[in-house]
């Protein structure tokens, strides 16, 4: 799978050369570096680790992988030493018996870091990447973060006993929780390759290309069904709206004007840190869910800008 997986993504890596993408190629000192972590629970994360200089550590979204970030690791790898892990269970993780929940993630990722001797680094989380790296905060502070990307997550994904339909707007809320289980029932069920698919059609935007489109359905779909549904519970449960006031990093918040998280409540976590930047991509600018590689170049122009700043 893993195969037909990389010719797929040099297939369309070559046609999006001409779509605002770039042709893959040897980063600077060779081969991407692919490792290996056992967690202190026994799980394994496979994780690429690529280039030198300040660590950026990069943490992809709920049943996607590290793959999602194949344009960022060839561009930043000339400037940065760039970590960019599959969860547990992930990607090119293999499956765990347990342990599929954001706190037990935001121990998997410190500890992959204490392993690697990266007492502080840039954080980038994409969609669940960033509840990762909100429990991470909430259990650890902020000292182990430089600047801290926020790519596309709603301050919560269910909506929340007591909400106002204002407090349900700032916080991007989704649904209630009983769409919440119908959805992960539908997962773990005989349709549940379907539903995924379905999920991931919200999440583009309509130009994307179909083998790009694929692809990602690829990824999604290589994740067990019953896992990534338990986690779809834990993960969409969980209301952040009291991290953003505590975080004390140089922060840049990334939406997308035509995502299905409402560009709102980027605007609302925005709001809530201090010092912070917002940066909205629109629709031409691959301004959905996906934005770093639908239109890898104009996100790397945004990160490259946010890095340099002193």
């Amino acid at each position: 799978m893993w195969m037909a997986a990389s010719c797929a993504i040099e297939k369309v890596d070559q046609q999006q050369a001409g779509q605002g993408g770039r042709p893959r190629k040897t980063t600077g000192g060779g081969a991407d570096m692919q490792k290996n972590f056992t967690t202190s629970d026994g799980a394994v994360l496979a994780y690429t680790d690529v280039g030198q200089g300040p660590a950026l550590v990069m943490l992809p979204g709920w049943s996607q992988s590290a793959a999602m970030f194949r344009h960022q690791v060839e561009h930043f790898s000339a400037t940065h030493r760039v970590v960019a892990v599959d969860f547990r269970g992930h990607g090119r993780s293999p499956d765990a018996a347990r342990g599929f929940r954001i706190f037990r993630f935001a121990a998997d990722i410190m500890e992959l870091m204490k392993h690697e001797k990266i007492e502080t680094a840039t954080m980038l989380g994409w969609s669940m990447g960033a509840s990762v790296l909100w429990a991470m905060i909430d259990i650890f502070g902020t000292s182990f973060i430089n600047k801290l990307i926020l790519v596309d997550e709603p301050a919560t994904v269910m909506r929340q006993a007591g909400m106002s339909d204002e407090d349900i707007l700032n916080a991007g809320a989704l649904f209630d929780a009983a769409t919440m289980i119908a959805i992960a029932e539908q997962i773990k069920g005989a349709e549940g390759a379907a539903a995924r698919g379905a999920f991931l059609d919200g999440m583009i935007t309509k130009g994307i290309p179909e083998d790009l489109k694929a692809w990602l359905l690829q990824e999604n779909l290589r994740v067990n069904a019953v896992h990534i549904a338990d986690l779809f519970v834990d993960h969409c449960s969980i209301d952040w709206s009291d991290i953003f006031t505590r975080i004390d990093r140089p922060t840049l918040v990334i939406g997308g004007r035509v995502s299905h998280v409402n560009p709102r409540s980027q605007e609302w976590i925005h709001a809530q840190i201090k010092g912070s930047q917002l940066v909205i991509f629109e629709e031409a600018d691959g301004g959905a869910h996906f934005s770093f590689i639908e239109a890898p170049v104009r996100f790397n122009e945004v990160l490259a800008g946010f890095l340099a700043e002193q």
